[in-house]
């Protein structure tokens, strides 16, 4: 066997859900899932040492180009390829989703019920997550997305809360109408020209004219802005997260958050770059208005879920400014920033899931002077919300940092919109740090909850809980003391990605410029500058 030869990307795509057939004939003789557990654990750390072979046998870090590639004809006579690949926009991501689903499947050892469903669901999620990051056909990528709601649907109406029915529903309304849009804009593209073609390097040769990649870049825009999320189109996922359990926060928070960020430089800024320029000033609003608005909405809230939720949301915000930056430093941060929360999230709803199940209850004023009882949880919760709130020395702090600095020196735009807009996004970041202390506060220091305390048996973290939070605190805490770990992998590519759409900028600004011109004597500020290309 040639491994440079091997079909990489497929065999790890395919492995976890060819796996999931032998699910129904494991023998589990106490009916409690044990075996079943070990197998599924099993088959996820196999497909994440495969994962980790091929990238260090097969990726080149100087390379901006895919990597890894196969082409298959699978439609030839409607141009449809099974083609799949690895860039530095794809890779981070892809050894991302093998880490996370691995630890989310030791997360979810307390499962009992249905064993053999959930994690025939997890494993078929694990597969359909890398491919939605390595596939190169439009067409294809619309149906991995669409197969992705499948299994969170699921894993939310059976294994859930309360209202467990309600949140999952309202998750496939939102996601499955919106991809609607991709599908939409995927067949114009495809259908322009002479050539019907879904191959996204094929795609990006087209010639399209501004007003055909203006709508096309609203398609994409709505469908993403949904899975990001983007306020006004985020409120299914506080409600997603407030009835889910720990491992499916893990792959919410962890993974499915940054399909939305991947898809929207994948498709947006790489497809429609023209389109991309008129529309960053609007990405860039939307950042801070999603960095302002969750952190204040999260201080209000008193679940704790639903406050970790709307803390996933603001941070979110910063790769939304990072994407519109125009600069390689802020396209960098935007993707630390989604490794980053993919650890940083999955860690704080893990930890989540761990109080709840001794606490029983979620409510805030329900909680407090739980310290002395569950040190080490407190321990790792602390760490974790330190690492949530940008401490220095830990991930998050230098993904936000180089969105700032990455916005804040573009000359892509003038210096009457950057100023304020780093203003308010430092706002945000100001206000994380007081409600996640405050949270902390609340739970463990705050005035002691007796019949709590008196009727509950608080034991301490165990040895898996402790294990699943070490591994997520080293590459948190590996990332913020030397980023280059994670931005070696990607470097290459965001830098060639900025040079392809930076010279969008100036032109649309002297279009823009000579169109208010020519319509108004009113003197008018664009965003834009438009400095010459050096």
């Amino acid at each position: 066997m040639n491994p440079d030869t091997f079909p990489w990307l497929s065999t790890l795509i395919f492995f976890p859900i060819v796996a999931t057939v032998a699910l129904p004939f494991i023998p589990d003789p106490k009916g409690k899932g044990d075996p079943i557990r070990w197998y599924a654990l099993v088959i996820g750390l196999i497909d994440f040492v495969l994962l980790i072979y091929a990238f260090y046998t097969q990726y080149d870090f100087a390379e901006s180009g895919l990597q890894m590639v196969e082409h298959y004809d699978w439609l030839p006579q409607l141009g449809v390829q099974w083609s799949v690949g690895a860039d530095g926009l794809s890779m981070p991501l892809i050894l991302l989703t093998g880490f996370i689903t691995s630890l989310a499947i030791l997360a979810s050892w307390p499962v009992t019920y249905k064993p053999r469903l959930f994690y025939f669901l997890i494993l078929a999620m694990y597969g359909g997550q890398i491919a939605v990051f390595a596939v190169q056909d439009l067409l294809v990528f619309f149906l991995v997305w669409e197969l992705e709601l499948v299994p969170v649907y699921l894993l939310l109406s059976i294994w859930g809360g309360y209202k467990r029915l309600y949140a999952a529903t309202k998750f496939i309304l939102y996601t499955a109408i919106s991809s609607l849009f991709i599908l939409v804009a995927a067949l114009a593209m495809a259908f322009f020209g002479p050539d019907l073609t879904f191959d996204l390097q094929s795609l990006a040769a087209k010639d399209y004219p501004l007003t055909f990649q203006l709508l096309c870049y609203t398609g994409f825009l709505v469908a993403f802005a949904v899975k990001l999320p983007i306020v006004p189109l985020h409120t299914w996922l506080p409600d997603a997260h407030g009835e889910a359990t720990a491992p499916v926060h893990m792959l919410l928070a962890g993974i499915l958050l940054k399909m939305g960020g991947y898809a929207l430089i994948r498709m947006n800024v790489e497809l429609l770059p023209d389109a991309h320029a008129y529309f960053a000033p609007a990405l860039i609003i939307l950042g801070v208005v999603n960095i302002i608005y969750a952190a204040l909405t999260s201080f209000a809230q008193r679940n704790l879920k639903r406050k970790i939720a709307y803390s996933s949301i603001s941070h979110m915000g910063f790769v939304l400014i990072g994407i519109a930056s125009f600069t390689d430093l802020g396209m960098s941060g935007a993707v630390l920033q989604m490794v980053s929360h993919g650890l940083i999230g999955a860690s704080l709803f893990f930890l989540v899931g761990a109080t709840y199940d001794r606490t029983h209850t979620l409510i805030l004023e329900e909680m407090g002077g739980v310290a002395q009882n569950m040190p080490k949880i407190f321990a790792m919760f602390t760490t974790c919300s330190m690492a949530s709130l940008a401490l220095p020395g830990m991930s998050g702090f230098v993904a936000e940092l180089m969105v700032f600095v990455g916005l804040a020196t573009s000359d892509a735009y003038s210096l009457t919109f950057r100023v304020p807009v780093v203003i308010l996004a430092g706002i945000g970041v100001i206000l994380t740090p007081i409600y996640l202390l405050s949270m902390l506060r609340e739970i463990f220091y705050g005035p002691e909850n007796k019949e709590l305390t008196s009727h509950e048996k608080l034991v301490d973290a165990e040895p898996r809980e402790i294990f699943v939070i070490a591994c997520l605190l080293v590459p948190i805490i590996g990332i913020g003391l030397y980023p280059k770990i994670i931005t070696q992998i990607y470097d290459a590519k965001t830098t060639q990605l900025v040079a392809y759409i930076r010279p969008s900028v100036p032109s649309i600004a002297m279009r823009e410029a000579a169109t208010v011109a020519s319509v108004s004597d009113v003197e008018l500020d664009s965003p834009y500058q438009a400095p010459a290309i050096k």
